[in-house]
């Protein structure tokens, strides 16, 4: 008798050990509401937004001030997005280098994405609208990298690069060379814009992370304008080559 209840006894062991172990995962799928066995959906089309103005800026050069914004913001999934870019400069009650962008955007790769739709050119100067196609991303090394060309109403091109890249010197000390250049095919006396290599805007912020959404900064910028855009500047009273210091805030949310 007791050698068929040894066996008896290990197979009913080996059942229960199993059915234990079974257990909690069955447990957790119906607590989740998934079906033991079920393939699980990849959580990848939740709707999200994000804003940020990397330049809420006064700058100075000693003589006069300028209030210098430059943002963005999205809203949409990890692959599709709807972009708004707006950019400006008041000086001395004029309002120079309105540029706003209103863009979709599809994921090509893990770091980029293309991006197509309209730039509208909105300040004191004449109004001019564009057709915008371009890059954005991650460049290697942690470049933060956006390629735009355009093309006008009246058939002019135009090319538009901008880098930056975050050097953290601590955790909440970072400092930040930044730079944006723009190309013309064709002048554009109006909006005092020359044919082109037209002008680039570059600087060096540090900054003070209080947190990740509100960062003081200090540094210095230099804008520069060359060839047929620097001879308009000249004609206007406008300086072709400044050094001014910033202070502002970098935030999002």
């Amino acid at each position: 008798m007791s050698t068929r209840i040894i066996p008896i006894a290990a197979v009913l062991f080996a059942f229960t050990a199993s059915a234990v172990a079974e257990t909690p995962a069955a447990n957790i799928q119906s607590t989740l509401g998934i079906e033991p066995g079920a393939i699980q959906p990849v959580m990848d089309q939740g709707i999200f937004a994000h804003a940020i103005f990397n330049q809420l800026e006064g700058r100075w050069n000693g003589s006069n001030t300028q209030f210098r914004w430059d943002g963005q913001g999205w809203i949409g999934t990890d692959y599709d997005k709807l972009w708004i870019k707006s950019e400006g400069t008041l000086s001395k009650g004029a309002l120079d280098d309105g540029q706003q962008q209103f863009l979709y955007s599809r994921a090509v790769t893990t770091y980029f994405d293309l991006q197509g739709g309209l730039r509208s050119d909105l300040d004191s100067r004449p109004t001019r609208n564009w057709a915008a196609f371009g890059i954005q991303g991650l460049a290697p090394y942690f470049f933060d990298l956006e390629v735009t060309g355009f093309v006008s109403s009246e058939g002019h091109l135009a090319g538009k690069l901008e880098a930056s890249y975050d050097l953290l010197l601590t955790q909440r000390l970072i400092l930040q060379p930044q730079i944006e250049l723009n190309v013309y095919s064709k002048s554009d006396p109006a909006r005092l814009v020359g044919s082109g290599f037209s002008d680039i805007d570059t600087g060096l912020r540090l900054r003070y992370e209080f947190s990740r959404t509100f960062a003081p900064y200090l540094g210095v910028v230099y804008e520069g304008k060359f060839g047929q855009t620097a001879n308009f500047a000249r004609q206007a009273g406008e300086s072709t080559g400044d050094v001014r210091f910033v202070f502002g805030i970098r935030t999002w949310f």
